[in-house]
């Protein structure tokens, strides 16, 4: 099997305000909304982010996002009021890692590589 993309999909209860929550994240609007309940930010030619409105299924969702440096982007988000845990040493040391939720419970990780 070969596996070309990656298309994380993160379920949500409200659909508006999460776009908008989102949006913060991301620091920039989707880059599509194919439907009236689904938005899409494109990340990389192979990697995309879907959130649409499903309330049965929001808050199950775990996704990390590799960043170049950690501190900038929670300085960032700060600046949107999303805030993160404290950064955690994981993969035996190659990595620091955070985490944020949106208001569903979806948990969203940063990590940054560690020279």
């Amino acid at each position: 099997m070969t596996i070309k993309a990656v298309l994380a999909v993160i379920p949500v209860t409200d659909f508006g305000p999460a776009c908008d929550w989102y949006e913060s994240f991301f620091g920039r609007p989707a880059d599509t909304r194919p439907m009236d309940s689904l938005a899409e930010w494109h990340l990389s030619d192979r990697g995309v982010v879907q959130v649409f409105q499903d309330p049965d299924r929001a808050g199950r969702t775990a996704v990390n996002f590799t960043v170049d440096e950690l501190d900038p982007a929670l300085a960032e988000l700060a600046t949107h009021g999303i805030t993160s845990t404290d950064p955690q040493i994981v993969a035996s040391g190659r990595q620091r890692l955070v985490t944020v939720t949106d208001a569903d419970g979806n948990q969203l990780g940063l990590l940054e590589s560690v020279a």
